[in-house]
């Protein structure tokens, strides 16, 4: 393993993250704001609570898993597309590396920008409602899972875009949409039971859902297959990536 070469990657692309600091703090920190006086007060003072959960803090893990899911890909995307834009990716393809040491240093530090959001929005969360996490350590292994693999999936996005307006189009046409019907502000036991079916469909549910329980021990579907559906997407996400970079997807053109 050359970690020295994934030192590098890591240390570079995070060094692109202080340069913009004020913006990858700023923008989070509002959005929750913003989020907490629409649907925490206006929505809120209707909706009393959820699952004898308050709605203000219902939403919580909603508002965390939504920045997570759009920053990891975004974060990635752009950090692989980047050096394809500017033709730097062929130094990275000629250089002895494995694709599995490329993806450790662009993956690790999208998802540890996207954890540092995360946390932000925790604390930033803790000044509207009181939050009490029943599980830790399971919220710690749903947030570390879930930005791992959205990274993966934000690379493999970097990889297939060849324009900058591609790096937006799945993240604002599919993930944005999979995220507001997946419940993140309500729980699907609230929709008629044909929506309830439809509903399974979406991925991001099993994401929130034992997200959500980590916090009030409150899920839409069993921990156990939340654990399952996003250990099985980050699996299939690393076999794209590694076929991409086996047959060289868009990368050697």
């Amino acid at each position: 393993m050359n970690w020295n070469a994934i030192r590098v990657i890591y240390v570079s692309e995070m060094m692109r993250t202080w340069n913009t600091l004020l913006q990858s703090i700023a923008s989070p920190v509002i959005s929750t704001c913003l989020y907490f006086v629409v649907f925490g007060s206006a929505i809120g003072s209707r909706i009393q609570s959820v699952e004898n959960v308050s709605y203000g803090v219902f939403i919580v893990p909603g508002l965390i898993m939504l920045s997570l899911l759009t920053q990891s890909i975004s974060n990635a995307s752009f950090g692989i597309y980047f050096p394809k834009f500017t033709g730097t990716i062929y130094e990275i393809l000629s250089a002895p590396l494995s694709f599995f040491e490329v993806v450790l240093g662009y993956v690790g530090a999208a998802a540890t920008k996207s954890l540092i959001i995360g946390a932000i929005i925790l604390l930033t969360a803790g000044l509207f409602v009181e939050l009490e996490i029943k599980h830790p350590v399971w919220m710690l292994t749903f947030l570390i899972l879930t930005c791992i693999t959205f990274s993966l999936f934000g690379f493999i996005i970097g990889i297939w875009a060849d324009s900058f307006e591609k790096l937006q189009l799945i993240p604002l046409l599919v993930i944005t949409p999979l995220v507001f019907l997946g419940g993140s502000f309500y729980s699907i036991n609230m929709l008629p039971p044909l929506w309830q079916k439809i509903t399974l469909f979406n991925p991001v549910v099993y994401l929130i859902s034992g997200f959500r329980w980590s916090f009030f021990e409150v899920n839409d579907v069993s921990v156990g297959l939340s654990l399952f559906m996003i250990l099985l997407f980050l699996g299939i996400c690393l076999a794209i990536i590694w076929w991409m970079f086996k047959t060289g997807y868009k990368l050697r053109q």
